[in-house]
């Protein structure tokens, strides 16, 4: 692995082929040009005083505390966490590239400062400590040689006085790097960084670019029109990539991957600076497609936490079609709320409504979010499964510490814990959204403390806001796994690889609502309606007797009961209200007799939604066939007077002209088999 100085040059020159190249591809934008310039300029000659004060307070933060019977230099009080101001993002990004470069060399600095006598130095106090090995990093990295200052820069007096300091002491400095090199045989300072380190960063400077498609600014048609106007090749997959190459995610439709080592010419890309390819981690993508998914039309989306503004914008993308909103949580200042606001407006996102509440201060009955249906939980979780945790930081805010974590290869089981806690108490809250259909957590961690316990934890405490219709683990949109009862083979997991980032996903989704239930009064009343209980209903007052009997002479085309309507949607009954007779007829002999054939002379006609009244009390289907002597006439919509019992069918037959012979017995469309449920027929 190459060290820090060699990165710095590589990187320039990347960035001096890669601006060439676009010129070739007829790219230009020559104001950019200047500032990538003037930007490579200031790295050759070292940083801003404020890039090293802003380094040093990051340093403070994550440096490795040895004990006490070790500790040869001190670094001051670390008990709070520094305030650091930055003047743009690009000076954010390099602080913190050089402070976790000081933190990977940190234990041959210190030797360096103890074997040249350069340290201790009494007019230096312990509070400046960070900012002297900061810049004793700086130092060796351009090889002792003094910085250049700009006219433009704003000195820090701190900053001159350790320069100064530091540059006095060079040859001491550059003899005692020298003795380190020959007393650990190392052809480069790349020899004292850790082997995890060394593969992570190997790693991550391999994995694969994705960028998701702004469909408020253009389709993915002009995109891949553009790409090949400018010599790039669609593949198949990324182990077809050859340089100018791309591929369509797998998983994401709307994502396209690149190699890495076009970074530089993508970031310069029209299409880029547009906001038409937004740059970010595939893991986010998974997530959000993965909310979408379960989106209802006309339902709105939670977003637990602000993370990347471009896994909202994304969200927002995505929901463009459903006129769903997007609440994101957690915007705590006005500044902040502004400068999002800018972002969503630069690309197009109409529909997002910012928070200062953090999510669990939102009550699950706020009216704001009365048609919520999905809730998206992205938690701060160890990150160690990201392929490139700088970037997470830097995109998602999130703590520095993480560079510490990755500099050790693990999280302590404190820090652990307390991250395990909060996503816990995260997804108990979200549990408790009476309105919300589904539940999306996402995590890079490597941790099961953090993934699979901390889901299957929420869903053992019992704070379901429905209690009729609880949680369950579904898998998502991108398994491949079947409903099994092993939750563990219904998360989706992605384990960190050279051509991918780490990624947890867990989908939680309501029960389905198979709660309604018929009275056991109205299922009685519907089967004497019906005539299907043979004597068995309780006897009732003479009063509704006479009711009833009033009820039997209206006019059948009357609606059924509401029970009879719920038990029939119940049962999946699939009764047509127009059958052709001779269907039905053909039907029923089929089932109950098999060897019987109908035998009509002349064709028979359709009756159409028809009972048969009867002045005597009818029998049941099964102790009684209709029989015909004389010759019947077709009725239609008319109710048939008969002295003689029939049975009350939703299809009735069509006698024919001719007697009929072998009528088969008459069978009802729903047969009783317990007070609670019917069955179709």
């Amino acid at each position: 692995m190459p060290d820090s100085g060699s990165n710095l040059m590589s990187s320039h020159v990347d960035v001096i082929n890669g601006t060439s190249v676009l010129s070739e591809m007829k790219i230009s934008d020559e104001k950019r040009s200047v500032e990538k310039r003037a930007v490579i300029q200031i790295e050759k000659n070292g940083y801003p005083d404020l890039i090293y004060i802003n380094a040093a307070k990051i340093f403070q933060g994550i440096h490795t505390e040895k004990s006490e019977d070790k500790i040869q230099v001190r670094y001051g009080d670390n008990s709070e966490s520094p305030m650091v101001a930055f003047k743009d993002e690009h000076s954010r990004r390099v602080s913190y590239e050089l402070a976790f470069d000081t933190l990977k060399y940190q234990d041959l600095l210190e030797e360096i400062l103890l074997d040249s006598r350069t340290y201790p130095c009494y007019s230096i106090p312990n509070e400046l400590t960070s900012l002297l090995v900061v810049m004793l990093y700086d130092l060796q990295d351009r090889k002792f040689k003094k910085r250049k200052i700009f006219a433009e820069e704003e000195l820090v007096a701190e900053v001159q006085e350790i320069e100064d300091y530091l540059y006095s002491y060079r040859t001491k400095l550059a003899a005692a790097l020298a003795r380190c090199r020959i007393k650990y045989d190392a052809l480069s300072i790349e020899y004292f960084v850790p082997e995890t380190i060394w593969k992570q960063e190997q790693r991550a400077s391999t994995l694969p670019l994705c960028f998701w498609i702004n469909t408020f600014k253009i389709s993915l048609e002009d995109v891949i029109r553009d790409l090949e106007m400018k010599g790039f090749r669609k593949v198949e997959s990324v182990s077809d990539f050859d340089h100018y190459t791309y591929a369509v995610d797998q998983h994401c439709p709307d994502v396209l991957v690149f190699p890495s080592s076009l970074r530089e010419e993508l970031l310069n890309l029209d299409l880029f600076a547009d906001c038409k390819l937004l740059l970010q981690d595939k893991s986010r993508s998974l997530a959000v497609h993965s909310a979408q998914a379960l989106l209802s039309e006309g339902g709105d989306i939670i977003m637990a936490h602000i993370g990347s503004h471009l896994t909202i914008a994304h969200m927002s993308v995505l929901t463009n079609h459903s006129r769903s909103n997007i609440f994101a949580c957690g915007v705590k200042s006005l500044s902040k709320e502004e400068e999002l606001r800018h972002s969503f407006s630069h690309m197009g996102c109409e529909n997002i409504q910012l928070f200062h509440e953090d999510f669990t201060e939102l009550e699950p009955t706020d009216p704001r979010l009365v048609k919520a249906k999905v809730i998206l939980l992205l938690p701060q979780c160890s990150g160690l499964g990201a392929g490139n945790p700088m970037e997470l930081i830097l995109s998602e805010n999130r703590d520095a510490g993480l560079l510490r974590d990755l500099f050790q290869g693990f999280v302590s089981e404190d820090k652990l814990s307390i991250l395990a806690e909060r996503q816990l108490n995260e997804l108990i809250h979200a549990l408790k959204f009476k309105k919300v259909q589904a539940i999306v957590y996402c995590t890079c961690s490597v941790y099961p403390e953090e993934n699979e316990l901390v889901v299957q934890k929420a869903l053992e405490s019992g704070v379901e806001g429905d209690k009729v219709r609880r949680y369950r683990v579904i898998p998502s949109v991108f398994s491949t796994c079947s409903n099994s009862e092993s939750s563990t083979e219904m998360f989706f997991k992605i384990e960190p690889s050279e051509i991918s980032s780490g990624c947890f996903l867990a989908v939680l989704e309501r029960e389905k609502d198979t709660s309604k239930k018929v009275l056991a009064k109205d299922i009685l009343d519907y089967a004497a309606a019906e005539n299907l209980l043979d004597g068995i209903a309780e006897e009732k007052p003479k009063e509704v007797k006479k009711q009833k009997v009033k009820q039997c002479k209206r006019k059948v085309t009357a609606s059924k009961p509401k029970a009879a309507k719920l038990l029939h949607r119940q049962t999946g009954a699939n009764v047509k209200a127009e059958v052709p007779v001779s269907k039905a007829a053909s039907k029923t002999q089929e089932q109950h007799e098999g060897h019987v054939k109908a035998a009509s002379s002349t064709p028979q006609k359709t009756v159409h939604k028809k009972k048969a009244a009867s002045n005597t009390p009818q029998k049941t289907a099964h102790q009684k066939k209709a029989t015909s002597n004389v010759p019947q006439k077709e009725v239609h919509r008319t109710k048939a007077a008969s002295k003689i019992p029939q049975r009350n069918v939703h299809q009735k037959k069509a006698v024919s002209n001719t007697q009929q012979k072998d009528v088969p017995p008459k069978v009802s469309c729903v047969e009783l088999k317990n007070p609670d449920s019917y069955t179709a027929h």
